[in-house]
């Protein structure tokens, strides 16, 4: 059995994991203060809601640009490691929103994602125009 692209398929299995835990720790904080809708002004809550947002903002994004590319033939190891950097720093993005001592990892999961869109897109660009 050949898997027609499985490095899109292993980084959206990842990407589900991820939005399942960000639910989750969105829920952690529903449960803990008793809030039904909304963000019942708890900043915490807010904070979760917006990690969990941006990334089903971003991610779509990104698995779309990789499935691309590997059905016009031209992925590789160098696809599967920027999908897996996306991932790490979707993840750090999810703490940092948090802030405290974690903070940094906003700015890096920010950093990476504008960095992996944009650098994706340069790719598929240069796919279309017959230069990669």
């Amino acid at each position: 059995m050949t898997i027609l692209l499985p490095i899109t398929l292993c980084l959206a299995a990842a990407a589900a994991i991820i939005n399942f835990w960000l639910a989750m720790r969105c829920g952690q904080v529903r449960m803990k203060h008793k809030i039904n809708i909304g963000t019942g002004g708890n900043d915490l809550l807010e904070r979760r809601m917006r990690a969990q947002l941006n990334f089903v903002e971003n991610t779509p994004w990104v698995l779309a640009l990789i499935a691309s590319i590997e059905l016009a033939g031209k992925a590789g190891n160098w696809l599967a490691i920027i999908g897996a950097l996306y991932m790490i720093s979707r993840v750090a993005h999810g703490f940092g929103m948090d802030g405290g001592s974690l903070e940094k990892g906003r700015s890096f999961g920010v950093m990476v994602t504008m960095l992996t869109q944009l650098g994706l897109a340069i790719v598929a660009v240069l796919i279309v125009l017959g230069v990669m």
